[in-house]
């Protein structure tokens, strides 16, 4: 990841990292879909993966996400067991104008009960030389809370989704 403008962001799920982890690899595609359509619906909008809302507008399109790789690393003396996803997305719909994303979702214990999502990335804003104008004035403003609200319905869904399979 060389190429575009940073964003990182994070949450967490009251869940062992185990229960995560193996949630994300068995079928993080689907995972990331129930989270995103779930929390659209759930907020009365039009069901869509990437939201944010400005000045009481609603900003939403459905994105594709692509798998590139997932890579897990176990534990080692002074740093814990990590799995991370290499992801890709763009908007499904006129992808030309909205910005493409390259980003590393890691996850990992913070405690015995609970595991970080953390996703740092890297996204190109669209239309040239204006979308980099219009992302310096409010683009990257946007940018960024629309991937703070991937993150936050993604560790929302699977605190509810972990919780209803455990029984608590």
């Amino acid at each position: 990841m060389t190429k575009g403008r940073e964003i990182r962001c994070y949450d967490y799920v009251n869940h062992p990292y185990e229960q995560v982890r193996d949630a994300l690899k068995d079928d993080a595609l689907a995972v990331f879909q129930s989270a995103t359509k779930g929390a659209a619906s759930r907020a009365h909008t039009v069901a869509s993966a990437l939201h944010v809302s400005i000045a009481g507008l609603e900003v939403a399109t459905d994105i594709a996400i692509a798998i590139r790789h997932i890579e897990e690393r176990p534990g080692k003396f002074k740093s814990p067991p990590t799995t991370q996803l290499s992801l890709e997305w763009e908007a499904t719909k006129s992808p030309h104008l909205f910005p493409f994303m390259r980003a590393e979702l890691s996850v990992y214990p913070l405690t015995g009960t609970e595991t970080q999502l953390d996703l740092a990335g890297l996204y190109e804003p669209p239309l040239g030389v204006l979308g980099n104008a219009i992302d310096a004035v409010v683009g990257h403003r946007i940018a960024e809370a629309s991937v703070h609200h991937f993150v936050s319905d993604l560790a929302e869904f699977l605190r509810t989704t972990l919780a209803t399979k455990s029984g608590g």
